[in-house]
């Protein structure tokens, strides 16, 4: 009963982190970067333990249950060997080639230097195959990138970049209606006039007042600006927000671009007006040049 409970429990652990590790992986745009989330692989190199663990008991139980099964039928189990472990020494001798303790004296040199004697041993298999592997890879590397002119890095990383440019103009071409920050300007007509002031008065009114005569922030119906007056400079002030650290936040993120256009051409039409109780001037005059 207490083994079926501690399947029961390493099954459910397994399915509950592999259902977590897929839901990250699916939430996160680069998943696998360890240096944005690293708890995806946390969890993956603990699920792995954890599994490689629970296997590795799993296995020296069994093979401790198999040696008294053949204790009781009279066999002595270090006699017996492993087919795995056979099947594995062959494998491991094949890709070394290294000779047994026993035979070391078919292959010792004849040099002799002060009772050190030298083995003339074979390069292992493997290392051959590696070595071999490696000139195949470069002669592949200087066919395809030093004859054949295939794109290095630095060309690939161009050519996605133009791509890139060339697909955000095709956008912009078939999207007539997008709105462009560089292109943007000043709007006169009453509707706009008077959605500005709404969005104004919801937003923007704590700090600067109703009527635009200033509190917390500076009065915007004075000639005297921060960061510049005119259209573009206002537009720019509550679209990338203020001085850094103790200027107006960037609105950009909150409202849409054609209201932060509205309000600032609301905030253009104000300018001049009489205020309740105006705000001592902040910045220098701003003048149209």
């Amino acid at each position: 009963m207490k083994r079926v409970f501690q399947s029961i429990m390493y099954l459910l652990f397994v399915f509950v982190s592999f259902w977590a590790l897929i839901k990250a992986i699916t939430s996160y745009e680069n998943p696998f970067s360890l240096y944005e989330n690293p708890l995806v692989w946390i969890l993956l190199v603990f699920l792995v333990l954890v599994i490689l663990v629970k296997e590795y008991f799993s296995y020296t139980v069994y093979k401790m249950t198999e040696e008294l099964k053949l204790e009781k039928e009279g066999f002595n189990p270090e006699e017996i060997e492993d087919e795995w472990e056979v099947w594995f020494r062959k494998v491991f001798k094949k890709f070394t080639r290294s000779k047994a303790i026993e035979e070391e004296e078919e292959i010792v040199l004849d040099h002799n230097y002060d009772g050190i004697k030298e083995l003339d041993n074979v390069l292992p298999p493997w290392w051959v195959y590696l070595f071999y592997a490696t000139i195949v890879f470069g002669v592949i590397y200087l066919i395809r990138f030093h004859i054949a002119g295939g794109d290095s890095q630095e060309m690939e990383y161009e050519k996605a970049m133009a791509k890139a440019k060339y697909e955000i103009e095709q956008y912009k071409a078939n999207t007539p209606n997008l709105f462009d920050v560089e292109k943007v300007e000043l709007l006169t007509d009453d509707g706009a006039i008077a959605r500005g002031k709404a969005v104004f008065n919801l937003n923007c009114a704590s700090c600067h007042a109703p009527d635009g005569g200033g509190g917390v922030g500076p009065n915007l119906t004075d000639e005297y600006w921060i960061l510049g007056g005119g259209f573009k400079n206002v537009f720019n002030t509550v679209y990338n927000g203020g001085r850094a650290g103790k200027g107006m936040v960037p609105w950009k993120g909150v409202l849409k671009p054609q209201d932060i256009q509205k309000v600032a051409s609301y905030i253009i039409s104000i300018e001049g007006n009489t205020t309740a109780k105006p705000k001592k001037p902040q910045g220098e005059i701003w003048k149209k040049e």
